[in-house]
């Protein structure tokens, strides 16, 4: 029994017509945790939730869901994961408690053992359970999406951009209620293009970009990535040799007197970075600072992999 809750081995998908979605990506969702899928819209993160879902057939490779193989115990494999698409898709006129319970139905859960009541609970959907589904708001809808994925108790959930398009307020709560399924040991996996949601969430982040994975890393690692800081110096004259000090990570001429020196700001400060340049015998005209975060790590990433 594999260790992973999700375990994705050399997958690919093309498309008819050579459109290549994925280029053999492979990684493990570790059981238990809050996972980020991210990449910009069209990297393949959709293509990926879909084959997991069986709802497009793979090219290459192979993916099993808690230990049961998509082709070898597709049943299995289904029965372990619960897949909240981005579209909202429900029949209007099912009441909530109806929804719940047809679905329940579709996945053979007797009625004895469904739990439709306590999700619409769950999901602060208990006044709403005898509504018209389509007299509910935009972001009742999408609780309701994540409860009807919830009916047959999956240990992996993936929830695919799940607050795309959704206000501030009900972000919070979304998140609010994903870390609450994650302390009862449901395995999260969060698709999303909000940097600041995966930072929030996920205890790892893997990105996906053209297809391919581009990162696998703890979520503090890849925020630590955001530790190199960036100044551009403009110093008094023109500069024939570069300054150099241990303190720089790396220093560039980007025009006569500007100098773009990287340094890591867990390590040294603006102040030292400047301090060096003038013990070179530079006076300093003008001076320019980045802040990293995680969307530069991001955007480094991506447009490394665009140009690998």
């Amino acid at each position: 029994m594999s260790d992973a809750a999700i375990e994705i081995v050399g997958l690919e998908k093309v498309y008819a017509g050579g459109k290549r979605a994925l280029a053999g990506v492979s990684f493990d969702v570790p059981r238990g945790q809050i996972f980020g899928l991210l990449g910009p819209n069209g990297a393949g993160k959709s293509t990926l939730i879909n084959i997991l879902a069986g709802l497009v057939n793979k090219t290459a490779g192979s993916a099993s869901i808690w230990g049961f193989d998509i082709d070898r115990h597709p049943r299995n494999a289904k029965a372990s994961i619960g897949i909240v698409n981005q579209e909202i898709v429900f029949d209007p006129f099912f009441t909530p408690f109806e929804t719940l319970e047809i679905q329940a139905g579709l996945f053979g859960i007797p009625k004895g053992q469904r739990r439709s009541m306590e999700l619409l609970r769950a999901m602060h959907l208990e006044d709403k359970a005898g509504a018209y589904s389509r007299t509910l708001s935009g972001g009742m809808k999408r609780r309701l999406m994540v409860a009807k994925a919830m009916v047959h108790s999956p240990p992996v959930l993936v929830l695919d951009e799940p607050t795309a398009g959704v206000d501030i307020e009900l972000r919070q709560q979304l998140w609010a209620y994903v870390r609450e399924l994650n302390r009862r040991g449901v395995t999260v996996v969060l698709t999303t293009h909000y940097l600041e949601e995966a930072e929030e969430l996920c205890d790892r982040i893997a990105i996906i970009n053209h297809g391919k994975l581009i990162a696998n890393e703890p979520t503090r690692a890849l925020v630590g990535m955001a530790q190199e800081k960036a100044v551009e110096v403009t110093v008094d004259r023109d500069v024939a040799t570069l300054p150099s000090n241990p303190c720089f990570q790396k220093i560039e001429l980007t025009a006569s007197r500007v100098l773009a020196i990287t340094y890591s700001k867990d390590k040294v400060n603006a102040g030292q970075v400047l301090a060096a340049v003038q013990e070179q015998g530079f006076g300093i005209v003008d001076v320019v600072t980045r802040e990293a975060d995680l969307e530069d790590v991001f955007l480094n990433l991506t447009r490394a992999s665009a140009h690998g």
